[in-house]
């Protein structure tokens, strides 16, 4: 096993010149004799330092001029040396050589064969650190987690052949007899695929914080004929880890999927032992917003949207909700609840989430968009699954379902592209995972965006309920001045309200300035100065939205 280290220091910093010439010089090349006698001093360089063949240092070079978050195929090494891709596939046992050394990760998923420099060799050669392999026995248990997450996710990326993960996962349990994880897997004396099922949840639990482990995601790890047996053995119960009650059912209640196993608590604290269980539930608890934190806020909104949001607020009351999701699966339909507030900004989207959240005792998960999006290949639909798999977890342990908020979710729910180019491909990818796990929901989803147009219609149909809050009207207006600034007289509050076409959040904004202005000066702000901020606040702001192509949740008589 050969994990790349970066810890210790390069001798030699000039490596980057050396791959920097080896480029240059390789460009239309042919890969020509005249080329090899031109590069030697530079591949001699590179060879030495990697300590790796001549045509392998050659490859490593062009591969780093294009190392990034996409894979490098043969054609476009071929390209550059201006030579037949049947050249190239001659040196194959190069590229062998790189990946047994971890200096390169092939991805062989269908037929192509491409390639991709670790980020950690990256750094390690632009911060001028020597690669050498990592020391993986004797190791600690976050260590070895660590160790789980690597080859997993290789696995996933089809980076790594099942055979070759089912060695390096053998290798690193006989390697560290001392860890209570690799004494409970030896002690069990599972089958091969037991053994490295087990290691998974392991690794799902610990790193991904994934206590609810669906079929589906069994299929990036075991090839179909291991996938039906296992399916069928933990269907039937006599699984070896389910009968020695390491893995059980997710099934609590009679609406939630029966397809979902998790870890055992018993085989949790076999496993890991107290600390890594108290800080999975920490880590877990710091993500989630809890409804009893959430400060109570006034809301206020016209007759029809106050209509709307009420409905929604009783829907979502526990025991009404339970009984709708009941009914629901009992007549065969899907029982999860995605609901879409849309509008201007600044109109109480996401403060409404809030407080429909604190009045129904629903804790919330709240989704960042731009920390799910990754520019590396791979990474972003990773990160929804696990997200998904995070929330149907708590969901199946919950008194309570919990609300998972995608709040400002333009970037997701936008129309996706037909094209060829890998970003937007990218960008289909996760739009289409999201999709499917909204179809898969159990619980309740509320994503906001002031999108008002350009909503993609497969997001438009999985929305059961949707909400459009506009720019509150003069009544409403004048109630929110007098609330945040009581000293406002009655005609003060209406003249502020009529003459300024202001959302609840730029309203908000003006009174803090108010409020700011009153800790320097001493005294209340004017009428002239509160008229300067309204106009101040407006700069820019557009007010005519078009509506989204849809009816909302309830109109009234």
């Amino acid at each position: 096993m050969n994990k790349v280290s970066t810890t210790s220091t390069l001798t030699a910093t000039n490596l980057l010149a050396n791959i920097e010439k080896i480029i240059e010089l390789s460009e239309n090349s042919e890969l020509s004799t005249a080329f090899f006698e031109k590069a030697k001093p530079y591949i001699d360089y590179v060879r030495n330092v990697l300590q790796v063949s001549d045509m392998a240092a050659l490859f490593f070079s062009l591969l780093v001029d294009n190392a990034g978050p996409m894979y490098t195929h043969i054609k476009e090494l071929s390209d550059h040396l201006n030579c037949r891709k049947i050249r190239i596939m001659q040196y194959q046992d190069s590229f062998n050589e790189l990946e047994k050394q971890r200096l390169v990760r092939c991805n062989r998923k269908n037929t192509l064969i491409e390639f991709r420099i670790p980020r950690e060799v990256i750094s390690a050669i632009t911060e001028g650190r020597k690669i050498e392999p990592r020391k993986y026995m004797n190791i600690s248990q976050d260590e070895f987690l660590e160790f789980l997450s690597e080859l997993f996710e290789e696995k996933q990326e089809n980076e790594i052949l099942y055979k070759d993960l089912t060695n390096e996962l053998l290798t690193l349990i006989e390697a560290n007899p001392h860890l209570e994880l690799s004494k409970q897997i030896k002690k069990g004396s599972y089958a091969g695929e037991d053994e490295i099922l087990l290691l998974y949840f392991c690794h799902l639990f610990a790193n991904e914080d994934d206590d609810m482990v669906g079929f589906h995601d069994l299929d990036s790890v075991f090839d179909k004929k291991l996938l039906r047996n296992i399916k069928r053995s933990f269907k039937e119960r006599d699984n070896e880890l389910i009968t020695d009650g390491l893995i059980e059912n997710c099934k609590e209640e009679e609406f939630l999927d029966a397809n979902y196993y998790k870890l055992t608590d018993k085989a949790k604290q076999d496993l890991f032992g107290e600390d890594i269980l108290k800080g999975c539930t920490a880590k877990l608890d710091k993500k989630f917003i809890v409804f009893n934190n959430i400060n109570t806020k006034k809301m206020f909104f016209d007759t029809y949207e106050r209509t709307q949001i009420d409905k929604l607020a009783g829907l979502l009351k526990p025991q009404n909700f339970e009984l709708v999701q009941k009914r629901l699966t009992e007549n065969g339909m899907r029982n999860g609840f995605a609901c879409l507030f849309y509008g201007a900004p600044g109109t109480g989207k996401t403060e409404t989430v809030y407080q429909l959240a604190r009045q129904t005792g629903r804790n919330i998960l709240p989704v960042n968009v731009s920390e799910i999006k990754s520019m590396w290949v791979g990474e972003t639909e990773k990160n929804i699954k696990s997200l998904f798999d995070e929330y149907h977890s708590n969901v199946s342990q919950s008194e309570i379902a919990p609300i998972l908020l995608f709040n400002e979710a333009d970037a997701i729910l936008g129309t996706r592209m037909e094209t060829q180019r890998a970003a937007d491909k990218m960008e289909n990818a996760m739009q289409n995972i999201i999709l499917q796990e909204m179809e898969n929901l159990n619980g309740i989803m509320i994503a906001t965006t002031n999108l008002t147009k350009n909503l993609d219609k497969a997001f438009e149909r999985r929305f059961i309920y949707k909400i459009e809050f506009l720019k509150p009207s003069t009544h409403a207006k004048k109630q929110i001045w007098q609330t945040m600034l009581p000293s406002l007289s009655d005609i003060d509050a209406e003249e502020l309200a009529t003459e300024y076409d202001l959302s609840g959040g730029q309203i908000e904004n003006i009174v803090r300035k108010s409020t700011v202005e009153h800790i320097l000066e001493g005294s209340l702000p004017s009428m002239e100065l509160l008229h300067m901020f309204c106009q101040n606040e407006r700069i820019n702001n557009t007010n005519k939205r078009q509506r989204i192509g849809f009816s909302p949740l309830y109109r009234g008589n």
